[in-house]
């Protein structure tokens, strides 16, 4: 009966590490994708793109096309409503 619980414990062990592993690599290709995308941002600025602007297009693009529309209408609504 021991020997069941051992083995159960080591496939548990095995398989919790597999799971910690998995994550740690993933990890570590997000943290390569955030250098990799800090370097695309750098080099726009330098060349004179402003990366605010560029930031705010990338989170535009990603949004529904209905989404950014009403986004955009209540905008311009408040900015009427405010002498904008």
């Amino acid at each position: 009966m021991n020997d069941e619980i051992g083995n159960t414990y080591r496939v548990a062990a095995d398989e919790l590490r597999a799971f910690v592993e998995r994550v740690e690599r993933l990890d570590a290709e997000k943290k390569d994708i955030a250098d990799q995308q800090k370097e695309v941002m750098a080099e726009a600025k330098s060349r004179g793109y402003d990366t605010k602007a560029l930031r705010q297009l990338i989170a535009l693009r990603k949004k529904d096309p209905a989404e950014r529309s009403e986004e955009e209408a209540v905008l311009e609504m408040y900015k009427e409503a405010l002498g904008l």
